[in-house]
């Protein structure tokens, strides 16, 4: 069962009538129905009750009073009053009502003292909240759910008068007239490079406006604003192709923009809401398709967050029971090789709670976790935490932000910018353009993601010079673990893809008709800077004879042969090109620097050519397609002046001989 302290104000109605119940019947310990003689003040009291059955609170609420006027010491009267205000979300009367009750008689009923720390704790009213709360769990309880919402909320009173003489920076900015308005705005992504934001937007529907059957009088639809000359400028609506009548929202979109994956209840889904997709295409985005099973079902499935590999997707997943979202929770799951996304996999009970979860946000670096809970240590509602990944790819015990970017009141949909410096979240605070506005403000050191840099260029014919659409993959040489992939995008072949620092890369790309492009680099002792990324265009050499690529992702040792096993990466990639293309025919050639003499060098490059050749025949290509050479220093391709050109020269690389 779901334990949640904000669904517990769902119950008030029927707690209410609880109450009455045991006034009525006369169950307080009492030897007479009521705690007042003073008939007027009874008479007022059972007109009350009627006119609240009758839902006309407010002539409730007067009669109520002018009981308590005839008799201030009337607790019943007083404690109802409270419900009352109570059930009508003023809070600030109810705690007033609440704790009159309990300096008449402290010992009337012990609910009190759990509405009152209920909303002391919502007021952010932490000690007296704990005192009431305690005073609650002494005198105990027959329902366990309430006993245990108690013990969650006596836990975060502790924790919050502790956490609050430790306060965090926070300085939030609204970040202005181009996104925000006097609707709401909400659910910020952005793309890696800083450059573009994606939001949803609440708007009211107009007579003129259709309202599908049985949806509210709003709708929400996607808008994307650009920045431009450091402000984000005035946010368009994302088109007709996106958004309809029914509700978008709550996107993300992938590193290089090209992939969208938001949530809507348009008909013909598998559950109230699921998660859709689209690819841009120019200016553009193509049809939207739902994501499928399994990662929609029955249920509730929304708060995509896509990580920065492409291919992990975090997501919401909750039930519907009598109208109300319940058990929401975090999954995960996964894109395989065949484009087909597994079984979404729950995370574990250290992220997630008896409470809710919602709104995650992976970190550009893949290894912080965002997110919004009710269920962990907090200030009460919903507060916003974040996790490691530990190097067993388990999660850390969550974080909790601190105070004052959490409080009493519910916080929640924060996201990172990918320099992790900045993060964005949603408020209804006062001075905002209007009710619900997104905010920015600089993360504390201490809760910022690992450091991220990236890599843009364009992928282009190198005959030809037209920009194509290629398959990108970037590999940790260390642990031979993909950590991103993408493609370029469809008209001018751009890509963006996002480099998390002090690893080593292997980059390949893929585009049948072509060879296969590799590159790597090291970000081991470089420290990587958001600001200043690799830049690198990538042309692509047409699969014709003659043609020739350098394998720069085949490793060996100093004046050795010996494959190391970073190579595994490139030479799978390269017998996957030979399966694809079984009637292609290679040369395998090695080279060296002109260090050591020419004939050691000979046979040191021939050796090496010779040891890539095994390989491929090992794994099942067939040796008449492959011959192998070593050509020693004889053919430079860099000065052997200087340790960067050496480098260069040292090499293995793949000519076609037939095709």
């Amino acid at each position: 069962m779901q334990y949640s302290i904000s669904s517990l104000r769902m119950k008030k109605l029927s707690a209410l009538f609880i109450f009455l119940f045991y006034l009525s019947s006369g169950l307080l310990g009492q030897n007479q129905p009521y705690t007042t003689e003073n008939r007027k003040a009874i008479k007022f009291y059972e007109e009350a009750k009627s006119y609240y059955s009758a839902n006309q609170d407010a002539t409730a609420i007067e009669l109520l009073k002018k009981a308590i006027r005839e008799d201030s010491t009337f607790v019943e009267a007083q404690g109802i009053l409270g419900y009352i205000y109570d059930d009508l979300n003023d809070d600030s009367d109810a705690v007033i009502q609440y704790n009159k009750v309990l300096r008449i008689n402290p010992r009337f009923h012990p609910d009190i003292y759990f509405s009152a720390g209920q909303l002391e704790l919502s007021m952010g009213r932490y000690a007296i909240a704990e005192d009431h709360l305690e005073h609650f769990m002494e005198y105990g309880s027959n329902d366990p759910e309430r006993l245990a919402i108690a013990a969650k909320m006596l836990g975060d009173c502790k924790f919050a008068v502790e956490a609050l003489t430790h306060p965090v920076p926070f300085n939030p900015v609204n970040i202005g007239p181009g996104v925000n308005t006097s609707v709401s705005e909400y659910f910020p992504t952005v793309t890696v490079d800083g450059s573009m934001l994606i939001f949803t937007r609440r708007l009211e529907r107009s007579e003129e406006t259709s309202r599908p059957k049985g949806y509210d009088d709003y709708n929400e639809d996607l808008y994307v604003s650009r920045k431009e000359d450091g402000q984000w400028a005035k946010a368009v609506n994302m088109g007709a192709q996106i958004n309809t009548e029914y509700m978008e929202g709550a996107s993300t979109i992938s590193d290089d923009g090209n992939l969208l994956i938001f949530v809507s209840d348009r008909p013909g889904g598998y559950g109230s809401e699921d998660l859709y997709y689209t690819f841009r295409v120019g200016n553009g985005w193509s049809r939207p398709r739902n994501l499928g099973s399994p990662v929609n079902t029955s249920n509730w499935e929304s708060q995509p967050c896509l990580a920065s590999d492409g291919r992990t997707l975090y997501f919401v997943r909750g039930k519907i029971a009598a109208g109300e979202i319940k058990n929401s929770d975090i999954f995960v799951t996964a894109l395989d090789d065949s484009g087909y996304w597994s079984v979404p996999q729950r995370l574990s009970d250290t992220i997630n709670t008896p409470g809710k979860e919602e709104c995650p946000f992976i970190a550009p670096d893949n290894q912080t976790l965002y997110f919004a809970s009710d269920g962990h240590p907090g200030f009460g509602g919903t507060d916003l935490y974040l996790s490691h990944r530990l190097p067993s790819g388990s999660w850390d015990i969550p974080i909790n932000l601190g105070y004052p970017i959490n409080t009493a009141k519910d916080e929640t949909g924060i996201m990172v910018d990918p320099n992790g410096k900045l993060a964005y979240f949603t408020s209804n605070r006062p001075g905002g353009y209007g009710e619900m506005d997104i905010y920015s403000f600089a993360l504390p050191d201490s809760l910022r993601p690992q450091p991220v840099t990236y890599m843009k260029g364009k992928v282009y014919d190198a005959i030809t010079n037209q920009p194509l659409i290629a398959y990108f993959t970037l590999t940790d040489l260390t642990t031979g673990k993909v950590v991103s992939q993408s493609t370029s995008a469809p008209v001018d072949g751009t890509f963006l893809i996002c480099l998390p620092s002090s690893k080593n890369y292997a980059l390949t790309v893929n585009r049948d008709g072509y060879l296969f492009y590799s590159d790597n680099f090291s970000l081991k002792n470089v420290k990587a800077t958001y600001e200043h990324p690799f830049l690198k265009n990538v042309p692509l050499q047409p699969i014709d004879t003659g043609a020739s690529i350098v394998l720069n992702n085949i490793f060996f040792e100093t004046n050795k042969y010996d494959l190391k096993p970073e190579s595994e990466v490139e030479l799978g990639k390269l017998i996957a090109f030979l399966k694809n293309n079984p009637t292609v025919k290679i040369e395998l050639s090695g080279h060296t620097d002109n260090q050591g003499t020419p004939q050691s060098n000979i046979i040191l490059s021939e050796n090496r050519a010779r040891a890539v050749y095994n390989y491929l025949i090992a794994h099942s290509i067939d040796a008449n397609r492959l011959t192998y050479k070593g050509y020693g220093q004889t053919r430079p391709i860099a000065t052997n002046d200087t340790p960067e050109g050496r480098q260069l020269n040292r090499r293995t690389e793949m000519k076609i001989t037939g095709k």
